[in-house]
């Protein structure tokens, strides 16, 4: 049965109210001081270089931007509550401003003081976020009368906050013709299916390596059902009973079926002459909606996880500090085997869309290049971890530099899509972030 993509993106953007928890009596915020600290010298010269080439920003630069970023989430937490006729969305524009779109409604004159004593900028929009929600419900009833051929073509939908409208991603976006009431909604293409980079020569071997460190962005193999396959780690954490564990991609997991089972897939630490010994075992796997795998840690290797780093494979670390939302226009750097960092912005938030024969919902998509093996690795946002590397539109490709020609040619641009930390968090009690 053909599942609905504009429902399971409404239900999920329901569902995230009910995680906001009490709402303050005032809407009004403390005005905005980003609290930029010597944060930037501690930033690993791997990030820097990444950062200023990447986002043409200076360190103290990417920490405000991201800092704001989180101030902006805060505000649209209780804005969303308060003001449902008006709030029509929040995000950082391409100069770092604070932005807050407001449209006509019984709140409006509320939303816009509340937002100026905040210190943000307002701009007027059409559409409030309700009322672009609502034509995500439109978009699910057309679907429903359309026969498979057409429904089929459509693989996600988003909010597009900043130009107040709907985006559609489908493979063919000429071949999709839309109904009047989506005219003014965009159509890009579909991402291709995104996989692991495949190995073969993934075995257990009897030598121990050195007592190193494993961070979040080290390349590490998992082998399950006869398959082998070269991930990037995720963030280092701890389940709900303190455990060591990381974590990472559902997909890098070969033998999903099998996760917490003495049949589970085995995760292997990878060094530079080949497969290292067995680090832990794949406890729980997720691949459709929220695309996550947590492995735990081998007894004697419980150790090697017992930190908090992000690092490009062999480099210094940027200790993570906490945990983030994703926020339209906010700077994201990610860390993996194949790429090492590479850094963007966020582009779309609580999007639904179709990656080869699985669903992400409630995911978030950046302006950033990753390619095969980069899988599992650790987005962030300042020093906070945001998300775990799910899809990419060019992961196909052989280096970014290839992808960023193509993708500018058929007027695209490279494109990581991510399930946010948190609500990998939220979906499994007890489960927390290592945090400095």
């Amino acid at each position: 049965m053909r599942s609905s993509i504009a429902r399971r993106a409404a239900v999920f953007g329901s569902a995230a109210l009910l995680l906001l928890g009490p709402v303050t009596a005032s809407a009004q915020a403390d005005p905005v001081e980003p609290e930029v600290s010597d944060q930037a010298a501690a930033l690993p010269v791997e990030l820097i270089d990444a950062i200023q080439r990447d986002l043409a920003l200076s360190p103290d630069q990417y920490l405000e931007h991201a800092e704001l970023g989180q101030k902006l989430a805060e505000f649209a937490k209780i804005a969303r509550i308060q003001f449902p006729d008006a709030f029509a969305g929040t995000w950082l524009d391409d100069a770092g401003n604070a932005i807050v779109g407001v449209a006509d409604g019984a709140d409006k004159d509320a939303a816009v003081a509340a937002a100026h004593d905040a210190g943000f900028q307002v701009k007027d929009v059409a559409q409030s976020e309700s009322s672009l929600q609502a034509q995500l419900k439109t978009l699910d009833g057309w679907l429903d009368t359309q026969p498979p051929a057409v429904a089929d073509l459509v693989r996600g939908v988003t909010i597009d906050i900043v130009n107040n409208g709907l985006v559609l991603r489908a493979d063919n976006a000429g071949g999709l013709q839309l109904p009047d009431f989506l005219q003014g909604a965009r159509v890009v293409q579909s991402p291709a299916t995104a996989a692991p980079q495949p190995s073969t020569d993934l075995a257990p071997i009897a030598e121990v390596m050195p007592a190193d460190a494993l961070l979040g962005g080290d390349a590490y193999g998992s082998l399950g059902g006869g398959i082998g396959l070269r991930c990037s780690l995720g963030f280092n954490g701890t389940d709900n009973s303190g455990g060591p564990v990381n974590i990472t991609a559902g997909h890098c997991d070969p033998n999903l079926a099998a996760a917490g089972t003495a049949d589970a897939s085995e995760a292997f630490a990878l060094a530079p002459g080949g497969t290292g010994p067995r680090v832990g075992t794949f406890a729980k796997t997720s691949l459709d909606i929220h695309d996550y795998a947590i492995i735990r840690a081998d007894a004697g290797a419980a150790h090697r996880f017992e930190n908090n780093g992000v690092r490009v494979p062999g480099a210094a670390p940027l200790a993570i500090t906490g945990t983030a939302d994703p926020v339209v226009g906010a700077p994201v750097c990610k860390s993996g085997l194949t790429t090492g960092y590479t850094c963007g912005v966020v582009k779309a938030v609580g999007q639904t869309v179709t990656v080869g024969e699985r669903t992400l919902a409630d995911s978030f998509s950046t302006s950033m290049c990753a390619l095969q093996g980069d899988s599992g690795g650790t987005i962030v946002t300042g020093t906070q971890a945001l998300g775990i590397s799910s899809a990419s539109n060019v992961g196909q490709y052989p280096v970014c530099q290839v992808a960023d020609v193509v993708t500018f040619v058929l007027g695209e641009s490279p494109e990581l899509f991510a399930t946010p930390i948190n609500a990998i968090l939220a979906e499994n009690p007890g489960l927390r972030v290592r945090t400095s």
